[in-house]
């Protein structure tokens, strides 16, 4: 649905996107994660027809970006952080508006204004000036702008930014319904949200893409953030040394009181060992627990460079 090759885009001597490469099939909803400065927002923005590419390709559903940008418009809806909407029109005004602007045909307006209200939970302030509605129903109105055509594909550029827990929700629930029926890039620096949502997360950084994959497979590959925590009675002066020496762990830090924390390549191992070594020195184990590395983990270890290398990549570019 959406093909990426070596996209790229530079202001004057500096690349902020650096040869990107991806590709979303139909029907998935894909995170897309980066630091601020990362060039997230720059590709959406390519991707969308908004920017052009210094050099790549973008296809979106079949179409060539290069060839005909607009035909690939009318297969976009875009919601940008800051929704651009007119306070003085109501809602549904302002929907029939953007449906004239989309090219919505005159006797498909009806239908498609209908469903946008319902399905992004608008009826009921249809005929309200757009000024005084919530951040909440605002971020509504702006979804129901980039659906208000049909699109095959949505690109949400932090749809839940600045809403109260209740509202995030409410949204959160909108983007798993609207992934049956569109294929979604959703862009939030709300990690948990992508946890919730999306089946596939991109992780960009300094303008290229760092990793690629499920949730699930990201934590896995970063399996040595993995870290398996041991409570004995009863535990002699050799425990520390003797957790030291089994296969797969990297460190061991004392808690106190009996406890210690152990850095881990391969938990279940790990985890087994430890059970040995308790039953054959008659040690009481109280706990033996492991804590996965959280997506949060993985995109800190992913995005964070040293302090020097960003002092002198900030030198470079003053």
């Amino acid at each position: 649905m959406i093909e990426v090759q070596q996209l790229t885009k530079r202001y004057f001597d500096r690349e902020v996107v650096k040869s990107v490469s991806f590709f979303v099939p139909e029907g998935e909803v894909l995170g897309f994660l980066g630091p601020n400065g990362a060039g997230k927002t720059t590709t959406m923005r390519m991707i969308c027809a908004y920017l052009p590419p210094t050099s790549g390709t973008v296809k979106v559903a079949g179409v060539d970006l290069a060839e005909d940008p607009l035909a690939v418009r009318e297969r976009i809806g875009y919601l940008p952080e800051n929704v651009a909407l007119y306070p003085e029109m109501r809602v549904e005004e302002f929907l029939r508006f953007r449906a004239a602007i989309e090219g919505v045909s005159r006797k498909d307006v009806p239908e498609r204004l209908s469903y946008v209200l319902e399905r992004c939970m608008l009826t009921d302030v249809r005929r309200q000036l757009i000024g005084t509605l919530s951040k909440g129903y605002r971020q509504r109105v702006g979804l129901a702008a980039a659906l208000i055509h049909k699109p095959p594909v949505l690109i949400l550029d932090e749809p839940t930014v600045g809403l109260d827990p209740r509202q995030i929700v409410k949204i959160r629930e909108l983007i798993v319904e609207l992934g049956r029926d569109h294929t979604v890039i959703l862009s939030t620096h709300i990690l948990p949200e992508v946890e919730q949502v999306c089946q596939r997360v991109l992780i960009i950084d300094d303008g290229r893409i760092v990793a690629d994959g499920t949730p699930d497979a990201l934590r896995t590959g970063f399996s040595e953030l993995s870290a398996v925590t041991v409570e004995l009675e009863g535990a002699d002066a050799a425990a520390e040394e003797l957790f030291s020496r089994i296969a797969g762990v990297e460190k061991v830090e004392s808690l106190g009181q009996g406890r210690w924390q152990l850095a881990v390549r391969d938990g279940k191992a790990v985890r087994r060992e430890v059970f040995r070594l308790a039953v054959e020195r008659n040690w009481v184990l109280t706990e033996l627990s492991q804590s996965v590395p959280s997506l949060e983990d993985v995109f800190l270890r992913l995005t964070t460079r040293e302090e020097a290398t960003l002092e002198a990549e900030e030198v470079q570019h003053a």
